[in-house]
Order: C-alpha cells, then sequence, then structure tokens
C-alpha cells in the first residue's frame, strides 16, 4: 500500500482497513489505519485476544482477525503511529462511540463538548467526551461520542476555545 503524498490515507486505502458492515453491526472493533511497511508490531503483542495477528516480517502491514476482536482498545496506546481506534457504532440510535489516542494538552475532561477533527485536522462536528483514559505511556485514549455518520470520518479532537471552524 502507497503513502499519500500529503499524509492522508485515500478511499481505496481506507477500504482496505475498514471492518466489514457485518462485523461492525456486532458491536465495539478495532480499526488499524496503519500504511507504512516499517518496523513495528507493538499492536500485535498488546492484543490479548489475537485480533491483530502477529506478524510474519516486522516490516509488514497489521491484520486483524475481527472475529477475535473484542473491542478492548488495549491495542490503542501501543501504536507509536497514533493509527488505531476502536469504533462502535451500536452506541445509540443516532451515535457512536469512537476511541481514539491522544497525545496532546490540555487533555479534555469526561462531558466536554470539544471538535471532532476529519484525518487531515478539519472540524467536521462537535462532540462529547465520555471518558479519558491516562495509560502509562504519554498516549491517552479520549472516548467521545460521535454522529454516527461520521464514525469513519473523525480520527482526532481539538480541546479549547480556538477549535476549527
Amino acid at each position: 500500500m502507497s503513502i499519500p503524498t500529503n499524509g492522508v490515507p485515500v478511499k481505496e486505502e481506507l477500504e482496505q482497513v475498514i471492518p466489514p458492515a457485518e462485523i461492525l453491526a456486532k458491536g465495539p472493533v478495532v480499526v488499524v489505519e496503519c500504511f507504512q511497511n516499517i518496523p513495528c508490531d507493538p499492536c500485535a503483542a498488546s492484543c490479548p485476544s489475537g485480533a491483530i495477528q502477529p506478524f510474519e516480517d516486522i516490516n509488514n502491514l497489521p491484520t486483524v482477525d475481527y472475529e477475535k476482536c473484542t473491542g478492548c482498545g488495549l491495542c490503542i496506546a501501543s501504536c507509536p503511529g497514533l493509527a488505531i481506534f476502536v469504533v462502535d457504532i451500536n452506541y445509540s440510535d443516532k451515535e457512536a462511540l469512537l476511541k481514539i489516542p491522544y497525545e496532546m494538552l490540555p487533555l479534555p475532561k469526561k462531558g466536554q463538548v470539544v471538535a471532532g477533527l476529519d484525518r487531515s485536522g478539519r472540524k467536521v462536528a462537535d462532540v462529547k467526551v465520555a471518558r479519558v483514559q491516562r495509560t502509562k505511556n504519554k498516549t491517552n485514549i479520549i472516548t467521545i461520542i460521535v454522529p454516527k455518520d461520521l464514525a469513519m470520518v473523525i480520527r482526532n479532537i481539538k480541546v479549547g476555545d480556538e477549535q476549527n471552524g
């Protein structure tokens, strides 16, 4: 898989990593948006259910056995490329839950409304923070409530008054 020149994956690349609709309908599931063949494999080592398959070659891209994924999110903070998310489109009729990696300060607070950003950093919606998980490393996990139709669009947040608009 090639890397887009602007760093934002194209539709064809995303289609290769977004879980099938029938898997998304079952509950929380990992989405690994890793497109670089580099020596990296902490995601596989961190997955307690073995859903992220062991690498035959450390330079391979991650592969996921969605039937094994529980949506626990332990892999999120292990990814140095911030390329792993957990999506739960069954949160409500109109909203989905999205667990994202977050390394910026200030950290948002539970209940806070923040800007939901797409892969290029553009604000696409206001979203609500459902949970803030501090981890042992610098990558925290933020769970946000997003409009269901934006669950595969929003990939980051911006905290503060200077939100993109």
